[in-house]
């Protein structure tokens, strides 16, 4: 299918070649007939990345700020190798779809394939042929909404949650500053809830289309002496402003024209210095208003699928969607006019040519049109020029997930090891599979994760997936035949681990792997060998500086990413455990209290192995992120040993120090070569199970340590 990308590295809009996306739980599957450009959003996007890489820091300094710290914390080239990553993702642009269900997801009660819809959502509904929008993002369409006026769906609720927030009653004054798209929706929505509106901007076209919709409008120079004689000089009760501007000026004259305690609303992008005075004399309210209403931003209502009840929030986004396709149906909502410019999707490049000003022409609604086709066409596989298979016994590999750490941590360590052929690549969206496909040499790219598990030419399936999909996508793999590497962790309940390890008792020809990377690192393999003979116990102290998630990351959702300790801190316990050689016994964990702000990630775990050694895990969320992340401090047999930040390893022993030190590495690179060689020669997988095994059941331990307060055998 083709979809409209930018890429914010280099700032080119383009049209790629993207595998149908495939829908997930909760999802369905839209064959798009028309899409609506943003002029404000999209526009300072593609405006953004045309910059240069100055232009770029100069206007994200909160960005540069992040960066350094980075660089201060992990060295120089992993951070710009980092940026340079991020940067290189693509970008789907575009939030405002509509068109027709053609699959599916499971739990998707209410919708049927063949439905017409409309679609919301940045990363949903964007400019492609094929889109999977969750189903608090679909609005059903009656017969007499058509696709193209459909597409407005998504501005008209930020317009409509805008004109609720103002709070207007019937046969209010309502002003609207600012006749742009989103301006001449709202004064139709204001007129249409029984206000007197009046629209104000500087272009004398837009005052004459809201005059052709039966809509009173002046331009900014008269906009005081009209406000005056239309208001019988009280003011208005309710001023919206949606302009798009850096000006200032949009605020100074809400407050002119505004009565006394009246309320301000700012939709658009405007400059926002609030003069003092005329705001304090008359006691107004400002409001910036945020997207389309209750429910944006929070994961758990647009990708989860959970509503609010109606009792307590009348109007959340989805209801927002609705109420403008009721409007659209009973024509008091009317775009048709509103359409400048229409770009079939191969030639989506044109609008942005245009929004951005390139054209050098007056525009107001910019869409996108698509094929028209009855029934799904398109493939989940793009396949990519690459020479045909080398005939040796490399290991075949097929990916799934092409996120950030496959794209910046394990894709490029498999693209330079020779003993990996890259076959297939697959993420659900399609997008960031193709991308990484493309850019790292693999045969085809897939939406489909069966497409690469039953993929007979693959040999070993790589999962970097979500936690949550881990075990599922480890039985289905192992199933199959195939060899397994699964980004930590293994499992995130005991359930899942179960079914793991009864499948690997099914299949003994298939070797695992987790990516518990650091026990390959240089630095941790010279410590394991400092240590191989000792006779005596020892102790070790990881201290991990892991810096602040907010409570509502997918990571510290128990049902998604397990959490940080399950989810992060079985790295450092696996790398106890292999100094020690073996999986601890019991464990014993604390966690500072969260105080609203953290979520179980200000942790102290002690735990202790057969021989009598001890581990002390304190995993924190609290500190500074400018300083190094993970220390390592052990002793053993009149040594102690120090690893910082797998950069250097210090060793003192009868009063002689020994320093090791290298650019930081992690144990990736050796961690794949030891896989593929145990592979190839048949031999035991890298990580014993045991260990994997224990490890994993050791996070799910410290867990109910903490919240039982006791300590608890593993």
């Amino acid at each position: 299918m083709k979809q409209l990308l930018q890429n914010i590295k280099n700032g080119k809009t383009i049209i790629e070649d993207v595998p149908v996306p495939t829908p997930r739980d909760g999802q369905a599957l839209v064959k798009v007939a028309a899409s609506l450009v943003s002029a404000g959003t999209e526009r300072m996007v593609v405006e953004f990345a045309e910059k240069s890489y100055l232009g770029k820091a100069r206007s994200r300094p909160d960005l540069v700020k992040q960066t350094l710290d980075k660089a201060k914390r992990e060295g120089v080239m992993p951070t710009v190798q980092a940026v340079f990553n991020r940067l290189d993702q693509p970008m789907a642009l575009g939030y405002s779809t509509a068109g027709t269900i053609v699959a599916l997801g499971k739990n998707m009660q209410g919708f049927k394939v063949g439905q017409r819809v409309a679609c919301a959502g940045g990363g949903y509904a964007t400019h492609a042929e094929y889109n999977v929008v969750p189903k608090n993002l679909l609005t059903p369409l009656p017969k007499n909404v058509d696709f193209e006026s459909a597409a407005f769906t998504t501005l008209g609720a930020i317009s409509l949650h805008g004109f609720r927030l103002a709070e207007p009653q019937l046969g209010e004054n309502v002003a609207v500053i600012g006749l742009g798209l989103l301006g001449l929706l709202t004064i139709q929505i204001a007129a249409a809830a029984g206000c007197n509106v009046l629209g104000i901007d500087l272009d004398p076209k837009r005052i004459k289309l809201a005059s052709s919709l039966g809509l009173q409008a002046v331009s900014r120079k008269n906009a005081e002496s009209a406000a005056a004689a239309f208001t019988a000089n009280r003011g208005f009760d309710s001023i919206i402003i949606c302009a798009d501007t850096s000006s200032n000026d949009p605020i100074e004259l809400a407050g002119v024209i505004a009565r006394d305690r009246a309320k301000v609303v700012a939709t658009g992008a405007v400059g926002l210095n609030i003069p003092r005075k005329i705001y304090y004399e008359k006691e107004i309210a400002f409001i910036n208003s945020r997207s389309y209403g209750p429910g944006r931003y929070d994961s758990n209502y647009e990708e989860n699928g959970n509503d609010y009840p109606i009792g307590y929030i009348r109007w959340t986004e989805g209801r927002n969607f609705q109420s403008v396709v009721d409007l659209l149906s009973s024509r008091k909502l009317k775009v048709e006019s509103l359409i400048s410019h229409r770009f079939s999707i191969e030639d989506g490049i044109q609008a942005y040519e245009v929004i951005t000003g390139k054209k050098k022409e007056p525009f107001l609604g910019v869409l996108l049109t698509y094929p028209h086709v009855e029934k799904l066409e398109g493939s989940k596989v793009v396949k990519f020029n690459v020479p045909t298979f080398k005939p040796s016994n490399a290991v075949r590999l097929g990916v799934l997930g092409a996120g950030l750490y496959a794209n910046a941590t394990l894709l490029p360590v498999l693209k330079n090891n020779k003993d990996f052929e890259l076959v297939g690549i697959a993420s659900s969206g399609g997008l960031h599979a193709q991308h990484s496909g493309k850019k790292f040499g693999f045969h085809y790219a897939t939406s489909s994760d069966d497409e690469i598990i039953n993929d007979k030419n693959i040999n070993t399936v790589a999962i970097l997936t979500r936690h949550d999909s881990h075990s599922d996508l480890v039985v289905k793999a192992l199933k199959a035949g195939k060899h397994v590497f699964v980004e930590k962790p293994l499992a995130i309940n005991s359930a899942q681990l179960s079914a793991i390890r009864k499948q690997l008792k099914a299949n003994s020809q298939s070797l695992l792997t987790v990516g518990f990377n650091r026990r390959f690192s240089p630095l941790a393999q010279s410590l394991f060998s400092l240590l191989s003979h000792r006779n005596e116990p020892l102790h070790a102290h990881y201290r991990i500086n892991a810096g602040y998630l907010p409570s509502n990351h997918w990571t510290q959702d128990e049902a998604l990413g397990g959490g940080r300790i399950i989810g992060e801190a079985c790295h450092f316990i696996d790398l106890i455990t292999f100094l020690v050689g073996t999986t601890p016994i019991s464990v014993s964990a604390h966690a500072l209290p969260n105080g609203g702000k953290y979520r179980e990630d200000n942790v102290s775990m002690t735990f202790t192995f057969p021989d009598g050694s001890i581990g002390v895990v304190d995993y924190l969320a609290n500190g500074d992120k400018s300083m190094p992340k993970e220390r390592l401090e052990v002793f053993c047999e009149g040594m102690i040993a120090v690893l910082d930040d797998y950069v250097s390893l210090t060793t003192v022993k009868d009063g002689k120090k020994k320093v090791e030190s290298m650019a930081q590495d992690k144990g990736w690179k050796a961690e794949m070569s030891a896989f593929a060689g145990a592979i190839k020669s048949g031999g035991e997988a890298p990580i014993p199970y045991e260990q994997l095994i224990g490890v994993t059941q050791s996070t799910f331990a410290a867990m109910e340590s903490i919240r039982s307060n006791q300590k608890i055998e593993i």
